[in-house]
């Protein structure tokens, strides 16, 4: 009897799987880009059929967010339920807390729509798996947070909207929050497991990113605006095949990268608009032992069309790259002049002694800017920060830096064309740039230590240095 009884709740569940299966309208399409290197396709979820869950339905209530949370939550469990669905936010404030994802779930924002999420921290409790500047542990729970999903998209001409009164006020490194990552730090060197790693204290004060996918696949986010974060803006994290298009994003506070994709591979981010306090594109791959552990590079990332308003550099690798980088392509980007107080370099790769990890074949062009602090180009292999003094070193590991392809740039005002600091041990090599231009050059145009294999190819300009 318990047999046949075992066989029949088999067969039900079959049964039922594959009617949500035929009933369900979600899709998914594979974008094809082009790069200077073999890119995959990357597949993301076209939920153009599927249903539309409007929160109201599942009584959200302007202002009141306890309401439109668990609106917001039970919309996403229906939409997962049936196979792929819209969650839709009407035009409108509304308050809220956390958002956590189910795989084939859409969070569209309607024209007019504002998703406005608290600065209490207790709305983001329970702690959940994520990181801290390429450590894993267990912390605050991003504001949108995806783990272990497929087919997740975020779209619509909304605007997601950090209230920051809290955070701001977190911005600040005291000593309880230094000890907190002094503490992470040697957890993770001696390979603490990441459950025993809880990080959320009265005093440590990691701040949550704002949208985190963590180790899922298929993801799309089109159209929206982001204003303001605690931490890192947009964090996929050990996951693939991304879309990141016709996204603009303000955020001026503390560690306010604009993307930070991951450990993360096929991945597309064109058409956005990046107005930050820190880098705008930040490529990453792990801190030390823990990114070993995880031995997963970030590769195939195409960045193009992009416009920069502010923030430290248009592209950044590292300092978090243990894991390695490899095959990124950016073009035709353009930093507009109301950067110029802010942006460092166009291209700033940055690592230490006890990073490891790799970089290669990096391909930059067709970009325009006008006054950069620095350089068009900075690699740095002694970029410690605070670090240097706060925590020792558990093994010494250098980072290869390899081809390294800039072409077509023109500039209006720099220090430097290049500035490169290689280790006397692993020098960086073969670094080509080709009709890579400034007007005004106030100090040498090429800085170079421990690099092996240079080339620079400039078409006829005027120069003043």
């Amino acid at each position: 009897m318990k047999k046949e009884l075992s066989v029949i709740i088999v067969l039900v569940t079959i049964f039922f799987i594959s009617c949500a299966e035929e009933h369900s309208s979600l899709k998914s399409i594979e974008i094809n880009v082009k790069a200077p290197f073999e890119m995959p396709g990357i597949k993301v979820p076209d939920f153009s059929n599927c249903k539309k869950l409007l929160i109201t339905d599942f009584g959200a209530v302007p202002g009141n967010k306890d309401k439109t949370s668990k609106a917001i939550a039970d919309a996403i469990y229906q939409a997962n339920k049936v196979g792929g669905g819209i969650v839709v936010i009407p035009k409108g404030v509304w308050l809220t807390g956390k958002i956590h994802f189910k795989s084939n779930v859409n969070l569209h924002l309607d024209e007019g729509a504002m998703l406005l999420f608290s600065d209490n921290p207790d709305d983001y409790l329970p702690a959940v798996s994520s990181t801290w500047e390429g450590m894993e542990c267990y912390n605050y729970s991003p504001l949108i947070y995806a783990f272990q999903c497929q087919n997740i998209a975020i779209t619509g001409k909304g605007v997601l909207k950090a209230k920051m009164d809290v955070w701001t006020e977190w911005f600040e490194r005291p000593k309880a929050h230094m000890d907190a990552l002094i503490r992470l730090y040697h957890m993770g060197a001696k390979d603490v497991p990441v459950t025993e790693r809880q990080m959320v204290g009265d005093s440590a004060h990691l701040r949550p990113q704002f949208i985190q996918f963590n180790r899922c696949e298929n993801i799309l986010i089109e159209g929206i605006s982001i204003k303001d974060s605690p931490f890192w803006v947009i964090h996929p994290f050990l996951s693939k095949n991304i879309v990141i298009r016709d996204v603009e994003v303000k955020a001026h506070g503390h560690n306010n990268d604009g993307v930070d994709p991951e450990m993360s591979q096929n991945v597309l981010i064109e058409n956005c608009i990046f107005d930050q306090g820190d880098d705008a594109i930040a490529l990453k791959s792990g801190r030390n032992q823990d990114a070993w552990r995880l031995n997963t590079p970030s590769k195939n990332i195409v960045i193009r069309n992009c416009t920069v308003k502010n923030g430290h550099q248009l592209l950044a690798i590292g300092s978090e790259l243990s894991g390695g980088v490899e095959n990124i392509f950016m073009d035709n980007c353009i930093v507009t002049e109301e950067a110029k107080s802010s942006l460092n370099h166009l291209v700033f790769i940055k690592t230490n002694e006890r990073r490891g990890g790799y970089v290669k074949n990096i391909f930059v062009s067709n970009i325009k800017a006008d006054h950069i602090k620095n350089g068009i180009l900075g690699i740095d292999t002694d970029v410690l920060y605070q670090w240097r003094h706060l925590v020792s070193t558990y093994e010494r590991k250098l980072t290869s830096i390899e081809n390294i392809y800039i072409e077509n740039i023109q500039v209006s005002d720099v220090q430097f064309v290049s500035k490169i600091q290689g280790q006397a041990e692993l020098p960086v090599k073969e670094v080509n740039l080709k009709n890579v231009t400034a007007d005004t050059i106030h100090n040498k145009r090429f800085i170079h230590e421990n690099l092996e294999g240079f080339s620079w190819d400039e078409q006829p300009s005027e120069q003043k240095e």
